[in-house]
């Protein structure tokens, strides 16, 4: 333990006073990633914290409902551009995120202290992602190829742009920056995960992000599948965009197959194993639109410690697609898709263990619970800091 704490204080007096500022934005912001965003390889840590806070800056302003179109749009469109600009803020968010666009300042002035190959990744992504966020903001998701469009916008391009990191960092081979197929695939399962997870919170914000090629087949407004008297169609709807996300899943194999790094795997593959499980409990359940469902603490935790390892991820990949299979209905209307795609990933799964290497340069769970408990102190430790620097009362202010 002295050890850990050691290394957690050297690797805070090893930082500038702005990216500190960043990490503890970053531990505020995002509960799912802080701990394997902070476990990351050398420098590679530092670009994937600002492109995550960056992103999250452009996401708060296309989520922020209060922001006028004609006000939203150009700021969407031109955000990549704010990354040079050395005092640029927006103080007028509502949203509970609202800080890393109030100091958005202390986020670009760490952006521009990334090397040269971090920041071009970064910038692009930013630029396609903003223009795509404009583009939906005046049209609803249609078709099924226009979800996977808006997927491709909102998460495809960071799973696109993480791949190029990794390559950029050579902690990665420079064919995982170049395959952007793969790459989207990845941003795509988590991004229609938590679609399909967040109807009810969606709806009664007034959002749409569930196909309407999808939902029309059952009712006559997206809305109306919340009533009870919908259920059995709602579960018919929810069943259908549940197979639609799997079909992503062999691409998942062969994205977190190339990888090399541990922690890069990690990074990669705990939020995967998560989703799977989260698509297992969203299954022909009815409290999707009635509440919110939610993978059990404990669940969550196992599957961290878990996937640290390929031949891991194809087993909890294997047994969430087999929970799914003994929920498939006789009588559900995407039954023979259902089968069919479960049927490949399971195919897809058994070959990917047979022909992998013993993959020695995996690191153990011991190591990865080092490393998650030396993240966890660094929160505490940054967060404490930061507090006493900044005052309770700015704090709440954010």
């Amino acid at each position: 333990m002295d050890i850990l704490i050691a290394l957690t204080i050297s690797s805070k007096e090893s930082m500038s006073e702005s990216l500190r500022t960043c990490y503890l934005y970053l531990n505020q912001t995002s509960r799912s990633f802080a701990a394997v965003i902070q476990a990351l390889d050398g420098e590679l840590r530092h670009a994937v914290c600002i492109f995550y806070l960056v992103l999250r800056a452009l996401d708060t302003v296309e989520d922020d409902m209060s922001i006028p179109l004609d006000k939203k749009v150009p700021m969407l469109n031109d955000f990549h551009t704010y990354l040079y600009q050395d005092e640029w803020c927006f103080t007028e968010s509502q949203e509970k995120d609202r800080q890393v666009l109030e100091d958005f300042p202390t986020i670009s002035l760490e952006f521009r202290n990334l090397a040269q190959e971090y920041r071009d990744v970064i910038s692009d992504i930013c630029h396609r992602m903003g223009v795509g966020m404009a583009e939906f903001l005046e049209k609803k998701v249609g078709s099924m190829k226009e979800w996977d469009l808006y997927c491709h916008f909102v998460a495809g391009l960071v799973g696109i742009g993480l791949s190029q990191l990794f390559s950029a960092s050579k902690l990665e081979d420079p064919e995982v920056g170049r395959d952007t197929e793969l790459a989207n695939s990845m941003g795509l399962f988590l991004q229609k995960t938590n679609i399909i997870r967040d109807y009810l919170e969606d709806t009664q914000e007034g959002r749409a992000f569930w196909p309407q090629e999808a939902w029309s087949q059952f009712a006559g407004r997206l809305e109306d599948l919340a009533q009870p008297e919908k259920l059995e169609s709602a579960l018919s709807c929810l069943n259908l965009l549940v197979t639609d996300a799997l079909r992503h899943v062999p691409d998942v194999i062969a994205y977190l197959s190339r990888l090399r790094n541990q922690s890069v795997f990690n990074f990669c593959a705990i939020p995967q194993v998560m989703a799977i499980a989260t698509l297992s409990t969203c299954y022909n359940n009815p409290m999707v639109f009635q509440g919110v469902v939610k993978i059990r603490k404990g669940q969550a935790v196992t599957l961290m410690m878990e996937a640290t390892n390929m031949r891991a991820v194809q087993t909890i990949i294997g047994q969430y697609s087999q929970e799914i299979l003994q929920k498939v209905s006789l009588t559900d209307p995407s039954r023979d898709k259902t089968l069919h795609i479960l049927a490949l990933i399971q195919e897809k799964s058994a070959l990917s263990q047979s022909s992998l290497p013993s993959r020695t340069h995996h690191l153990s769970p011991m190591y990865l619970s080092a490393a998650m408990l030396l993240a966890a102190l660094s929160w505490q430790y940054l967060s404490t800091t930061a507090a006493q620097a900044q005052g309770t009362g700015d704090m709440q202010g954010q």
